[in-house]
């Protein structure tokens, strides 16, 4: 029996002195020496890295609330002063604008552009949602960003436990090991706590494509619904995005942003059913044709596919990754490369 106990004991030392960067979290539980099927892994392993080490980004208040962004319901004519001549007509579809001020019963939508207040709704609601700066040394365990509310279940394929706290969607979490059930991953997040891969989207560097020719660029990842920056070979931010839909995905490959706005309009499908116009979105940054990296005001579903084919990211996220990527190209140089982009898809997105 003390032969055992100095076994187990030695084992878990060799767990607890890994190179901080080893990839132990990707290991199955089976090829852990401490992790029991059932249990996982024990108290004093998850009491070395008891939460993620990362540092998300601060909310400025400043720049999520510096516009006045509405809906218009099912379409609207648009006049050239309050109730005088109708001078175009925006169709029904999936439309936002950002109103300039009010003049009674009417908004300016644009210089020269009013709509009556009746068209409109009320304030959209703005995500609050921003992703995460990575520390200088890598990471021990991914982490992850829970996707719904949830309790996790206190065992592998197990039904969600009151014994466990509420955790509300966009929780960080550290993913420690895993069981398969049934050939899905069922991922180990705290003592008797366990959540399903398709409830968590996890931070996942990659190694640097030789192809990718810019110190600055970023992956995103299709499966995950995250994007990674890095510098040169160094993660140094991640967070959520919603990609394109099945109907319009966004295309993999490696690609380079070559035009930016802090603000543009967008609009496609037109006279369609589909039909969108988007007004000002903010902190954009094209780079596959009239595929975009921007910031989003006009939902919150972050970590799920979502768009047109445009990369979506909250407002925090793209003013963040807009001002940082700023210096990576050199727009006086002619065919000077903009920030690498290069998209590909870890899994089988469902």
């Amino acid at each position: 029996m003390n032969t055992l106990r100095r076994l187990c004991t030695r084992l878990i030392a060799v767990i607890l002195l890994l190179p901080v960067g080893a990839a132990v979290a990707q290991q199955p539980c089976a090829e852990l020496p401490v992790c029991d099927a059932a249990l996982g892994l024990p108290k004093t392993t998850l009491d070395t890295y008891p939460e993620p080490n990362v540092f998300p980004l601060p909310i400025d208040d400043s720049v999520l609330y510096d516009r006045i962004y509405r809906t218009i319901k099912g379409g609207s004519a648009i006049h050239d002063v309050p109730g005088g001549n109708v001078i175009e007509t925006l169709g029904p579809g999936f439309s936002y604008v950002t109103v300039n001020g009010f003049a009674g019963d009417w908004a300016e939508i644009d210089e020269g552009k009013w709509v009556p207040n009746t068209a409109l709704t009320e304030d959209v609601l703005i995500s609050r949602f921003s992703g995460v700066k990575l520390p200088d040394d890598p990471l021990p365990y991914p982490t992850a960003w829970v996707m719904r509310h949830l309790r996790a279940s206190e065992q592998p394929g197990g039904d969600a436990s009151e014994n466990n706290p509420f955790m509300y969607r966009y929780t960080l979490v550290t993913l420690y090991t895993y069981v398969e059930v049934d050939g899905k991953r069922w991922y180990q997040i705290g003592e008797n706590q366990w959540v399903h891969q398709f409830d968590v989207a996890k931070i996942a560097p990659i190694t640097r494509p030789a192809e990718v020719d810019t110190v600055k660029w970023v992956s995103v990842d299709l499966y995950e619904q995250t994007l990674v920056a890095y510098e040169g070979e160094k993660p140094v931010f991640s967070t959520l995005v919603s990609s394109g839909l099945e109907k319009w995905p966004t295309n993999e490959g490696l690609f380079h942003v070559y035009l930016r706005f802090p603000r543009t309009t967008m609009s496609g499908a037109y006279q369609q059913e589909d039909f969108y116009f988007l007004q000002e979105v903010p902190w954009t940054m094209y780079f596959d044709d009239d595929i975009a990296l921007h910031g989003t005001y006009w939902h919150d579903g972050f970590g799920y596919r979502h768009s047109h084919g445009c990369v979506n990211l909250s407002i925090t996220d793209a003013k963040w990754l807009y001002d940082w990527s700023a210096d990576e190209t050199d727009y006086s140089v002619p065919n000077d490369p903009g920030m690498a982009v290069y998209v590909f898809s870890s899994g089988q997105y469902d």
